[in-house]
């Protein structure tokens, strides 16, 4: 995107300008001997950075303008006059609390926040019974997505003002804002419910007077100019040159028959969304239906033990990229279990390692089993799912917002978590968001998990056909108890 940082300055000019103490602090006039390009040429926007760098950490790293509900003028002023009401962050906030989640990298900024019930003025009474959490991300990149359902929603008039192009639409299990400012594409949303209200659960027609005191009380926060960039070439996902003896993998798409949605088939994918790291380290390893083992006709001949894409499979949650609207969301990953030689020195198929795909940001709160690490690169801005790991081991280990993790660090274990423990069988469930103009959307991962294991490797797999394989059971890969899977439901 080209952004029009003339535009965000004279936005913030008029943010502060009801504020004399602070506007004050700002030296507003365009520095004509640097390029436009060049921070220096706009000080007020440095001056910001260092401002709000203390609330938002790295917040000057952000190429885009950094739309936040941050009232920076009145609490510059407080903060000035000595107001103890400086510190309670929530009072310039909209009442929204400090950040859950504040990311800024060379891609753009990503952020959580979070209202509790009952907090905010003139907000209707609401029966859910945690804090509402509300995302924001602005992008420089956006990925073009196959993408039929793209672009629709419907104007929100209490906002046209402030957001002349806004769509408010309900997508994979969020109520989604998507307005451009300032050139660039910005996406607000909250996870709800699409139905009626329930006890515990939100409702999306809940969620939108949470998201439009959200979207109303958004102000310029920081960011500054970057060198414009030209049209990003693809990158080529490395393969290796030697073939493998033993890795086969059917196509992107060609999920076990009758299993999608709607009896809908699978989407081939054959886009490696991101050169990763596999996420488990001992091989062999097979990606695998966790829900419909045992319809898959196919069995194993020696070493060969054939992947099979799951991400269309057949479950409740919205996934725009399967036929049927409906899907897996991504790919379930089981490890190899321990052969008897080397549970005598020491490997343990209940701690079998979890590593990091790549250098990143978690995204995980207390208490939950799924944790999000967040890529944020000139290149990318992807996220990467893991589910099922233990929410106590992770809490313990600190696997929380904001850690920064490096590629191949061990961040859990393979487990078997879903709403309890033994909740589903023991295996990873993983999965892959792009941002797009309709916000963060789910993609088939399977080509990208196939590349990242034949690097894992050091060898490239084979793609085999709809030709029945037969022979051997696969014995020496998965335990009896996994090859007459009992779980044949809805997990994730």
């Amino acid at each position: 995107m080209r952004v029009e940082w003339r535009a965000a300055l004279d936005q913030f000019r008029t943010e502060v300008s009801g504020q004399p103490v602070a506007a004050s602090t700002f030296s507003f006039a365009i520095q004509q001997r640097y390029a436009a390009s060049d921070p220096r040429s706009m000080p007020a926007l440095m001056q910001l950075n260092a401002i709000t760098q203390e609330t938002f950490a790295g917040i000057r790293r952000s190429p885009v303008p950094v739309l936040l509900p941050f009232d920076t003028a009145a609490w510059l002023e407080a903060r000035q006059n000595g107001s103890a009401d400086a510190a309670n962050l929530a009072r310039y906030q909209a009442d929204f609390r400090p950040a859950d989640v504040f990311h800024a990298g060379l891609a753009g900024y990503d952020a959580t926040f979070s209202l509790a019930p009952g907090a905010g003025d003139g907000m209707p009474s609401r029966t859910f019974a945690k804090p509402v959490e509300v995302q924001i991300t602005g992008s420089l990149l956006v990925y073009d997505l196959a993408d039929p359902a793209s672009g629709k929603g419907e104007p929100v008039k209490s906002l046209a003002a402030q957001y002349p192009d806004m769509r408010r639409f309900i997508r994979e299990g969020y109520v989604r804002y998507a307005f451009s400012k300032f050139g660039v594409p910005y996406v607000v949303s909250v996870q709800c419910l699409d139905s009626t209200p329930r006890a515990r659960r939100l409702a999306c027609r809940e969620a939108y007077p949470v998201a439009e005191r959200f979207l109303k009380a958004l102000r310029v926060a920081g960011g500054l100019p970057s060198q414009p960039r030209k049209d990003i070439a693809s990158i080529n996902a490395e393969r290796p040159v030697a073939i493998s003896g033993d890795f086969t993998y059917r196509a992107s798409g060609d999920i076990i028959a009758r299993t999608g949605s709607r009896r809908q088939s699978g989407r081939s994918d054959n886009t490696a969304y991101s050169q990763i790291r596999f996420p488990l380290v001992r091989t062999p390893v097979a990606i695998r239906s966790q829900s419909f083992a045992r319809r898959d006709k196919t069995t194993l001949v020696g070493g060969v033990y054939p992947w099979r894409d799951n991400f269309c499979e057949d479950r409740s949650f919205n996934v725009g990229q399967c036929a049927s609207g409906f899907g897996h969301q991504g790919q379930d990953i089981r490890p190899r279990p321990c052969a008897a030689e080397e549970t005598q020195e020491g490997c343990d198929d209940k701690r079998q390692a979890i590593v990091a795909v790549r250098d990143g940001v978690v995204i995980r709160a207390p208490r939950q089993q799924a944790a999000t690490l967040l890529i944020n690169t000139r290149t990318e801005h992807i996220r990467f799912r893991y589910m099922h790991m233990n929410p106590s081991a992770m809490d313990t280990d600190g696997l929380l917002n904001g850690r920064r993790v490096n590629e191949g660090e061990q961040i859990g274990v393979v487990s078997n978590y879903l709403d309890r423990p033994a909740g589903t069988s023991r295996h990873l469930h993983f999965d892959v968001q792009v941002f797009t103009r309709d916000g963060w959307l789910w993609v088939n991962p399977y080509t990208t998990l196939v590349s990242a294991y034949e690097r894992l490797l050091h060898a490239r797999g084979r793609e085999i056909g709809n030709e029945p394989v037969t022979a051997a059971a696969i014995a020496h890969i998965l335990p009896e108890a996994v090859r007459h899977d009992p779980h044949e439901g809805g997990e994730n």
